[in-house]
C-alpha cells in the first residue's frame, strides 16, 4: 500500500506571513493524521521562511505516524535531524534561495559525500531516502551510497501529463523497477495531485510512500482538508 505524507510547509508560510501563531503548525499535524494521512512531512530552509527549527523540533511531539523532514544536508540542517530523529530523511541538493526544490541529486559525482551523510543518519537509527531525477545512471548511483530509498522528483512528469502525455510516465517506471531490483524503496514527490496521483501509483511498482503538499493544500481551500486527505487515500488504494 502506498502511504500518503503531507507536507506542511504551506501551513507554516501561512502563519508567517502575518505572524503569531494561526494557522497552528502544530494542530495541523495533528489533524491531518487524524483525517487519515500517514504520514508529515517538512521541509525546513536556512531562512526559515516557512517552516522553522523550532517548529521540527515541537512536531516530534506530536507526530505519532511517519516524520519525514526533507533538505540539503549543510550543517545546520544535519544538527537539527540529528537531534530530531525523524522516521525518515530526504536529502535535496537545492540552493538557499530556491523557492522549491527543482532537481534530484547527480549521486554519482556526490558519491563519497551522500556515502558519509547517509552513514551518520543510519547510525542514528533514521531511514534515508535520495531525492532524484528519473534516470537509470542515477538510481544505479543511488544504490552505491547506501541509502534506504529514492524519492522520485515527479514535476516533468506532472507538467507532461497534464498536457495529455501519458508517456511521461515511461522513464519514472524504468526508475522503479530497476529501484526495486537493486532493493531501494521508492518514495515520490514534487506537483502530485488528484489529476494525477492515481495515474503514477499505478504505473509505479513497488511505490512505498507520496510527499504531497502544494497541490493538497491548493485542493483543500475548495474542497477542505479531511475531505481531500480522503480522496488521496482513495485513489492510492484503489
Amino acid at each position: 500500500m502506498t502511504k500518503l505524507s503531507v507536507n506542511i510547509n504551506k501551513i507554516a508560510t501561512l502563519r508567517n506571513s502575518r505572524g503569531g501563531d494561526v494557522p497552528n503548525v502544530l494542530q495541523f499535524a495533528k489533524d491531518v493524521q487524524r483525517f487519515g494521512a500517514e504520514g508529515v512531512t517538512i521541509h525546513p530552509r536556512p531562512d526559515e521562511r516557512h517552516i522553522r527549527y523550532q517548529d521540527a523540533k515541537d512536531l516530534k511531539r506530536v507526530v505519532y505516524t511517519e516524520y519525514n523532514i526533507e533538505g540539503n544536508p549543510i550543517d545546520s540542517f544535519l544538527k537539527l535531524v540529528l537531534a530530531v530523529k525523524p522516521t525518515q530523511v530526504t536529502l535535496v541538493p537545492d540552493a538557499e534561495d530556491a523557492i522549491t526544490s527543482n532537481a534530484g541529486w547527480d549521486t554519482i559525482r556526490h558519491k563519497d559525500f551522500l556515502v558519509d551523510v547517509i552513514q551518520e543518519f543510519k547510525r542514528n537509527g533514521i531511514r534515508t531516502s535520495i531525492f532524484v531525477d528519473p534516470v537509470l545512471e542515477q538510481i544505479d548511483g543511488a544504490k552505491e551510497t547506501g541509502t534506504d530509498r529514492i524519492e522520485l522528483y515527479t514535476e516533468g512528469f506532472a507538467h507532461r501529463f497534464g498536457l495529455g502525455d501519458e508517456g511521461a510516465i515511461k522513464p519514472y517506471t524504468e526508475c522503479a523497477e530497476l529501484a526495486n531490483a537493486l532493493g531501494l524503496g521508492i518514495n515520490a514527490g514534487h506537483d502530485l495531485s488528484l489529476d494525477n496521483i492515481k495515474f503514477f501509483k499505478d504505473h509505479i511498482p513497488g511505490l512505498l510512500e507520496v510527499s504531497i503538499g502544494h497541490a493538497l493544500i491548493s485542493e483543500s481551500l475548495y474542497l477542505g482538508v479531511e475531505n481531500v486527505i480522503q480522496m488521496y487515500l482513495h485513489k492510492l488504494r484503489q
